[in-house]
């Protein structure tokens, strides 16, 4: 497929008006493929030849200005327009498209719970062209103006109201002028809870199955949602730009969520079915808001280029997780935030994939999917929350609103934001833009405490070249508690780099630089510090300064400075005094997930294991009271998935609960199944049997994980087959079948297709596409074969055998990470 240039795309931007798009779509005929027409009307400029882009099944007719274009013309997904003249045209295509199975232009999903079809598109990138034809780039608005023949018994939603109009036709209102990649549909049964807010039609909409589920939890989404909606008229100026706010949970979505003005797409695994945490709540609640924000920066506001990827998703990220804090019952947010989404950001910033926040030249959309990525989201999140700290906030959104005011159903592009922010405020902010945004990695803070007659003075080492307004947090230890309670002295704000050492009285019991973490890098520690965080760490009051000292302590095991097995024991001592869920789950994943599976050697690993266990049976006791069940819940978890023994596992499985409960829901019932087969302890009846009793599409993801973990030749060479051999599996199922597939335990067993990986995966991510692609790299990739004959087969791949760009990248930062890991087991082996 031909993918496009940034010179072709400002080219064609300057060549082309486009006015309005009239697309009809038949869903009803057939399976595999359904009908589209689209009439595009557009004005050429000068007289020159350009090209439309399109991705049929089979392109039947093409009409420009009343004569009929060669449909054979077509080549690839470019459609050629010669000998344009100077003027208004109308370009009427008709064609039958495909459905999708892998979440890409229209997806369509049987659900098995009940029989019933969906639909939806998700056009983002460059797949609109897989739906409808197009002059598909961001900076090309235009008005769109659709209607959809759909089954009888089906419900269509577009991004504007939609009419029924009888015999399954319906019919969208026309959109304001938005680019191509926000159009949406979403067509069937759904089962949609409908209201309104500040005279605007809310819905929330999932497929049947799923109803008494999100009826269940309706009021808290839509609280949230209008919450949410309230606060960013606050926030903003411009009044919300669409005619509606329709927010559907799809199913087999592969991401998060995606902004479609007036019709927010969610993967529906938001619709809980099974228990969840007050953590997971909130991280639903901040989705929601992200993707609000972004209908304002995204959709009334759009990128003119894919360069400026951030300006979407670093706004969003940042406005979903303040306003999470500010307008819902989740205030602690931020916390989260830094647990998760700053790891991701710090780990992609330190491999060689790294890119700028705004990079300065993106070449193609097949480049741009790549940077879609921890850098785009929560660096630059992190790196806006620095600039509302330097800048302020009252001057931050007057900077905003002035940006929607000038550039409102437009492009804009780094430079207009940052006149925008400039024309507000005194302070330099195109240097600050060339600082943090232009630059690359993570900065490292050092505290190095100096005492002269009695005093103490602090200066920061600073390792890297932003500045940085941080808060320094001095604490003492508590002489009323006998438990070594810390407590909060003083907070200082230090700028970095220091015109002079900050004086800081007598020597605190911890010096915590980046206290409230307020910008984005590495901390280290003082000696003194090092020993009070050993002792006390736990006994800090406030938990996003916890989290700071847990990702200081990540980093330091990433980096070689601190032994895993110190990490695993800092854990086990500290993690059952935590009360923050965001926090114990972290701790927890990278406990288990990463020092345990990867860091440690497969000797080592046993007794890391035990550790884990244990560690989790002592949140389990201290939960028994039920006063913490979101804690409680996330311990058993962790303990199923880090038990050595089936036994337990085994008992609770039968019994169908926990001892005191949590009673084993679908999901834990699948995770405990899932850890039995890894073990060996369960067969093929007992996941048919699981199936019986959850048929549903998670059921069918469940079994295929079971099944492709069981220690059976034939079950790995069955699962192998399923993902490689075929283009069965739905993006999910692939994704389910992959994850089962490598454990830590079966080193032996899967040890011969580690070197088929590579060539298959190179074969079927050139196949398939980007999404497959990417599940390929992210999930499918021999993470626990830590050892050089892997990273050498990896190299060779990367260097010979020409993947895609899309599988390319995730392989070169999945070689990244285990040549880090090699390098923390050499450096951490006694």
């Amino acid at each position: 497929m031909s993918v496009l240039t940034r010179d072709e795309a400002q080219t064609r931007a300057q060549l082309l008006d486009v006015h309005r798009y009239t697309i009809a779509l038949d869903l009803t005929t057939g399976d595999e493929t359904f009908e589209s027409l689209t009439v595009i009307r557009f004005a050429a400029r000068t007289g020159a030849d350009t090209f439309v882009e399109l991705k049929p099944a089979e392109l039947r007719s093409v009409v420009l200005d009343g004569e009929n274009l060669d449909p054979g013309t077509l080549d690839d997904n470019r459609l050629p327009l010669k000998n344009l003249t100077a003027g208004e045209h109308e370009l009427r295509i008709t064609a039958s498209m495909r459905y999708s199975r892998t979440g890409e232009g229209m997806h369509r999903f049987t659900d098995p719970a009940d029989g019933e079809t969906y639909v939806y598109t998700q056009m983002f990138m460059d797949d609109v062209q897989r739906v409808f034809a197009a002059f598909d780039q961001p900076d090309l608005k235009a008005v769109f103006e659709l209607s959809v023949t759909a089954p009888e018994g089906w419900t269509v939603l577009a991004n504007g109201i939609t009419e029924h109009l009888g015999e399954g036709r319906w019919t969208a209102a026309p959109t304001p002028l938005i680019s191509t990649y926000l159009v949406a549909v979403a067509a069937g049964p759904w089962h949609s809870v409908r209201t309104e807010h500040r005279d605007l039609p809310f819905g929330i909409h999932c497929r049947r199955s799923l109803a008494p589920h999100l009826d269940a939890d309706a009021d808290e989404i839509l609280d949230v949602t209008r919450a949410c909606f309230d606060r960013y008229h606050e926030k903003f100026e411009e009044p919300y730009p669409f005619d509606s706010y329709d927010q559907a949970f799809v199913p087999e979505f592969n991401a998060g969520a995606m902004e479609n003005p007036g019709l927010v797409t969610f993967r529906d695994d938001f619709v809980y079915r099974s228990a969840v945490t007050d953590t997971e709540r909130q991280t639903r609640a901040m989705v929601i808001a992200h993707e609000m924000a972004h209908m304002w920066f995204g959709d009334l506001v759009t990128l003119r280029w894919w360069d400026d990827i951030w300006l979407n998703e670093s706004f969003a990220e940042y406005m979903g997780y303040q306003t999470t804090a500010e307008a819902t019952r989740f205030t602690d947010s931020w916390t989260e935030f830094g647990v998760v989404r700053k790891a991701w950001g710090y780990d992609a910033d330190q491999r060689p994939s790294t890119h700028p926040v705004a990079p300065e030249n993106v070449e193609d959309t097949a480049s741009a999917l790549l940077n879609f990525d921890g850098i785009s989201y929560a660096k630059g999140a992190s790196a806006l929350r620095q600039l509302v700290t330097w800048l302020g906030e009252k001057d931050f959104l007057a900077g905003i609103n002035t940006h929607f005011a000038r550039h409102r159903f437009g492009n804009a592009s780094l430079a207009d934001f940052i006149d925008s922010l400039a024309s507000t405020t005194e302070r330099d902010v195109h240097a600050w833009a060339d600082a943090w945004l232009r630059t690359t990695g993570v900065d490292t803070l050092t505290p190095a405490v100096t005492t002269e007659a009695g005093t103490c003075a602090l200066t920061v080492e600073h390792t890297g070249s932003r500045p940085h307004r941080i808060a320094v947090g001095l604490y003492d230890h508590d002489l009323s508690d006998d438990e070594g309670r810390l407590t909060l002295r003083e907070r200082l704000d230090v700028d970095v780099p220091q015109s002079a050492p900050q004086p800081i009285g007598k020597p605190p019991a911890l010096l915590l630089l980046n206290d409230g973490d307020l910008t984005y890098t590495k901390v280290r520690f003082d000696a003194a510090s090092a020993e009070a965080v050993g002792t006390s760490l736990s006994r800090l009051p406030d938990p996003l300064t916890r989290t700071v000292v847990w990702n200081a302590l990540r980093d330091a095991v990433r980096d070689g400075e601190l032994a895993p097995g110190a990490y695993l024991e800092t854990a086990r001592v500290h993690l059952p005094r935590e009360t923050d869920l965001a926090l114990a789950q972290g701790v927890l994943a990278f406990a288990s997930a990463q020092v345990a599976d990867r860091y440690l050697t497969p000797e080592e690993r046993p007794a890391a294991l035990a550790t884990l266990s244990s560690l989790c049976r002592d949140l389990i006791r201290r939960t028994e009271d039920g006063d913490h069940p979101g804690l409680r819940l996330i311990a058993v978890r962790h303990f199923i998935d880090v038990a050595a023994h089936p036994e337990t596992l085994t008992a609770w499985l039968a019994d169908g609960t926990v001892p005191g409960g949590p009673e084993l829901d679908p999901d834990l019932r699948w995770r405990v199944l899932a850890r039995l087969a890894v073990l060996g302890a369960t067969d093929e009846a007992a996941i048919v049997a699981e199936l019986d009793r959850d048929p549903s599409a998670n059921g069918r993801e469940g079994a295929a994980r079971c099944r492709a973990a069981l220690p059976d030749e034939e079950a790995k060479r069955t699962a192998w087959s399923a993902m490689f051999d075929s283009d069965d599996l739905s993006n999910y199922l692939f994704t389910a079948t992959a994850q089962g597939f490598w454990q830590p335990e079966q080193a032996d067993l899967v040890r011969q297709y580690v070197p088929r990986f590579y060539e298959d995966a190179v074969t079927v991510a050139a196949r398939r596409g980007p999404a497959i692609a990417d599940a390929i790299g992210r999930w499918a990739f021999p993470a626990y074969a830590v050892d050089t004959e892997n990273l050498t087969l990896g190299e060779t791949c990367l260097r010979d055998a020409d993947p895609t760009p899309s599988l390319r990248r995730k392989l070169a930062d999945q070689l990244d990470d285990l040549a880090r890991a090699l390098r923390v087991r050499e450096g951490a082996t006694p």
